[in-house]
């Protein structure tokens, strides 16, 4: 029997395990990656399973895009980097110091980290590679298909989110959006975890006055029904 090494992940609703396959033989033979060892770790994160190592990304994340609302990204780079290189020049100059006092034969404190292969295997970046061929192609089809006007109802309401889009382009800027998107990435779902029945309640219903409004707009339009008759 060939032995295979499963790694358990949770569910993002918190339910029954998911089962993320890291077998190398398994692997190589379907030469894709399992999304589910990426995922499984970003939601644990997003829903605060591990309160002390989400709080520490989410800080961190937080602290690097308000600096880069105030200095420059090479100012931030240069800083963050400064800083941690200070740090490991002090603790390298400390534990040398302390091996000399205590005539110890430890070696380098960062043995293990400069020993460690960090070294990207081709056949990962051959899998990245076309995992992000396979997003793309779609995507762009997608947005030809609108540009295009394959279908005018999609192309309208495309073309009222690009002017939706010009609003709110005028309200914040780049960085804004991204620091909020990311506030967002790990507030909401926790918060839909814990009131998902209400809010289904509520999505449900402004979907449906949605539909009604997109029927009445598509039998409003001649030039669709005529697409669809042909």
């Amino acid at each position: 029997m060939e032995s295979e090494s499963v790694v358990t992940g949770v569910q993002a609703n918190g339910g029954s395990n998911v089962e993320c396959d890291t077998s190398p033989a398994d692997a190589s033979s379907s030469g894709a990656i399992d999304l589910r060892c990426i995922i499984n770790p970003l939601v644990d994160l997003i829903y605060w399973r591990d309160l002390k190592k989400t709080a520490v990304v989410f800080g961190a994340f937080l602290a690097l895009l308000i600096s880069l609302a105030y200095v420059s990204f090479i100012s931030v780079v240069s800083y963050t980097s400064l800083i941690v290189l200070t740090v490991t020049i002090i603790y390298r100059v400390y534990k040398n110091i302390m091996q000399a006092i205590q005539k110890s034969q430890d070696g380098h404190p960062f043995k293990s980290l400069l020993e460690l292969d960090t070294d990207l295997p081709q056949e990962k970046a051959r899998d990245f590679s076309d995992a992000f061929v396979n997003w793309f192609n779609p995507v762009f089809s997608e947005i030809k298909r609108l540009f295009l006007v394959e279908d005018l109802v999609d192309s309208v309401k495309f073309g009222c989110l690009l002017w939706c889009l010009t609003y709110v382009g005028s309200w914040f800027n780049g960085l804004t959006l991204v620091t909020l998107a990311v506030v967002a990435l790990f507030t909401l779902p926790k918060v839909y975890e814990q009131n998902q029945a209400q809010i289904d309640q509520y999505v449900g219903l402004v979907r449906n006055q949605v539909n009604d409004v997109m029927s009445k707009v598509k039998a409003a339009l001649p030039i669709g029904n005529k697409e669809k008759t042909q």
